[in-house]
């Protein structure tokens, strides 16, 4: 998988691993009750008895990235006056199995608009890229990333599991409110999204076993190795030439409770619950290569500086390799929200984000589980919001925050984590850019 290290690296370089959500993308934004489009990507039935009239995203970008291999120490931040050094700003805490992951999603021009009280629909873009690996051990994956290792290790890793996958969706969000009784409110929502896939790399192990000599830079291999990529698919220059199709779907579902009978937007809500499940479906590719590979050798270090992961495999271990159909799944997930409302103005809201999918299910993208809790202030014109996380594979709490100001959105779920500790194992940041119409 060495053109996932590369690809890795790359990503880490372009965001600086220092300023730059995960699948729960905008997050802070998506509880608003007035984040319009956004809200829709974490549960459909936001689209419906929503208080915009009209919602026009016109760009929006979130990125996530991180591992619990790769930290910043930013108690050295002046040290950065000359600028920032991936290859020496960034430590390591190589472990028997380290995890990496991140993913890029762009919302294109996207539009929600009401129907009438009811009834409401949005119409979106997006393009998105997930990258994954798991269970890695982090002494081979700096041999593999051609690092000077000076010290022999051992390390038997099992369930290894990687992937890249790009692709993009053009989704329609069709939102009801069934019922408003009383006091109660109950909302549904749907989204079917026309996928169009431009690739993927992907590969997995059962269990395998990796032991270096430092001293004549050799390294002893033993067990299995499934790897395989689809059709002219490039880590490094991305393009949707000869993209795939596939369909995805979102469902969920909310639920209102209002403190007196009187509902409407001067009268929020005073406690929201909602569930959804985000991302169900796959894209298949025709003519991939699928290879398989005994991984019984002993082969010369070296070989990693001048040679890509095929060319490794092919020179060095006996294999069977051929075309086939490669079936890549989305990142499926349950996301989870409950809002209370303290004041007028203030609300609290509960997010919990959960990957149905494993990482050890290849080839499938999934998503970093974590929980978040965000107080709020919210207005019309304007909602200060700061999430706090748990996140997995992070092992400190992510602290940010994110300001929504009439057409623009920006924030962060980590920044104030990485500005005030000592290291930060993942970054992330979103910003967009609308024409919101309210009620």
């Amino acid at each position: 998988m060495l053109r996932i290290f590369n690809f890795l690296s790359f990503i880490l370089a372009i965001l600086g691993f220092s300023t730059i959500s995960y699948s729960q993308t905008f997050i802070g934004a998506q509880v608003d009750n007035r984040g319009g489009v956004q809200s829709v990507l974490m549960n459909p039935a936001n689209a419906a008895g929503s208080q915009m009239r009209l919602d026009i995203n016109l760009l929006s970008g979130s990125a996530f990235v991180g591992s619990d291999y790769l930290y910043v120490d930013l108690s050295e931040i002046k040290n950065f006056q000359d600028g920032f050094d991936f290859n020496t700003d960034v430590k390591t805490i190589p472990k028997d199995q380290n995890n990496f992951f991140g993913n890029v999603d762009i919302l294109g021009p996207s539009v929600l608009f009401n129907l009438n009280d009811k009834n409401s629909i949005a119409i979106t873009s997006r393009f998105r890229t997930f990258f994954n690996l798991h269970n890695l051990g982090g002494e081979l994956y700096e041999v593999a990333s051609s690092n000077e290792v000076d010290k022999n290790f051992n390390l038997n890793m099992e369930g290894l599991s990687g992937i890249i996958h790009a692709w993009g969706e053009i989704g329609g969000t069709f939102g009801r409110v069934l019922i408003a009784q009383d006091q109660h409110l109950l909302k549904a929502g749907v989204t079917l999204k026309y996928l169009f896939g431009a690739g993927g790399i992907y590969g997995s192990s059962g269990r395998l076993v990796a032991q270096y000599d430092a001293g004549i830079e050799t390294l002893a291999t033993s067990g299995n190795l499934n790897y395989g990529y689809t059709s002219g698919f490039d880590s490094d220059d991305i393009s949707f030439s000869d993209i795939k199709s596939g369909f995805g779907t979102d469902l969920g579902a909310v639920y209102e409770f209002y403190s007196n009978n009187s509902r409407s937007v001067r009268t929020p809500y005073k406690l929201k619950i909602g569930v959804s499940v985000t991302d169900i479906g796959s894209i298949k590719y025709s003519g991939s290569t699928n290879a398989r590979y005994q991984m019984d050798a002993t082969i010369d270090a070296n070989e990693f500086d001048n040679k890509d992961l095929e060319e490794l495999l092919k020179d060095n271990f006996p294999g069977l390799e051929e075309l086939g159909d490669a079936k890549l799944s989305l990142p499926t997930a349950l996301q989870l929200f409950v809002d209370y409302q303290i004041t007028s103005k203030f609300y609290v809201s509960t997010q919990g984000a959960i990957s149905i999918k494993k990482g050890n299910i290849i080839p499938v993208s999934n998503i970093i589980n974590a929980f978040t809790v965000t107080p709020r202030f919210e207005m019309k014109w304007i909602s200060v919001y700061s999430p706090i996380s748990v996140r997995q594979y992070d092992s400190s709490l992510a602290w940010g925050v994110g300001l929504r100001v009439g057409p623009v959105i920006v924030g962060s779920g980590s920044i104030l984590t990485n500005l005030i500790s000592s290291n930060s194992n993942s970054t992330d940041v979103y910003v967009g850019f609308k024409v919101p119409l309210y009620k």
